[in-house]
């Protein structure tokens, strides 16, 4: 089941999501419904309403994996599972780190969704690299193993980039102008 704008947000209240988080999650959100309309609009086959949902509850597990300290993305899944909210299962499991994709195929709803949190940091639509620089700070020591795998998830992040933007009408550098003039997401 794809779960409805309100059902989103009612998982929400039940997982307390904080409201930081929740920022985030709708600015997604909005970046994944733009982009699956326009590629839509376009002709690609993609759900407007999988993406969004999708992205609406990428972040579910953040509240409780910070008091866990688990892996939040495989938390969201299973609470996705738990709901019966199988649609979106690989999408919330596969935000953080892209496993499944085809870079010269089919578009699919998980690649909008990954790009998509990628570009939004805290309640703010940045670039890949300005977001890169954060994740770095933040968790990625220089030198570390994790200080790489973080560089390889940006590198395949800005193919996917190329990959969605070769459908759009209007560059990346640009999203942040378009969501403004988008207005509320529609279902």
């Amino acid at each position: 089941m794809i779960p409805s704008i309100q059902e989103c947000f009612a998982l929400m209240n039940q997982y307390r999501m904080l409201e930081n988080i929740r920022a985030h999650s709708v600015l997604v959100a909005k970046v994944a419904y733009l982009i699956a309309q326009r590629l839509r609009d376009r002709g690609v086959d993609v759900s407007v309403r999988l993406a969004t949902a999708g992205a609406l509850m990428h972040d579910i597990g953040k509240t409780p994996s910070l008091h866990s300290g688990g892996d939040h993305a495989r938390i969201g899944g299973e609470i996705c599972r738990s709901h019966h909210l199988n649609e979106i299962v690989p999408l919330v499991e596969e935000h953080v780190r892209l496993k499944h994709y085809d870079l010269n195929g089919n578009y699919s709803e998980k690649e909008i969704v990954y790009y998509s949190d990628k570009r939004v940091n805290h309640d703010t639509i940045v670039s890949l690299d300005s977001r890169l620089r954060y994740i770095l700070d933040r968790y990625g020591r220089a030198g570390s193993p994790l200080n790489r795998a973080i560089r390889d998830n940006f590198a395949l992040c800005q193919k996917i980039e190329q990959k969605l933007f070769m459908h759009m009408d209007f560059p990346p550098q640009s999203l942040a102008g378009q969501i403004q003039g988008e207005g509320e997401i529609r279902l």
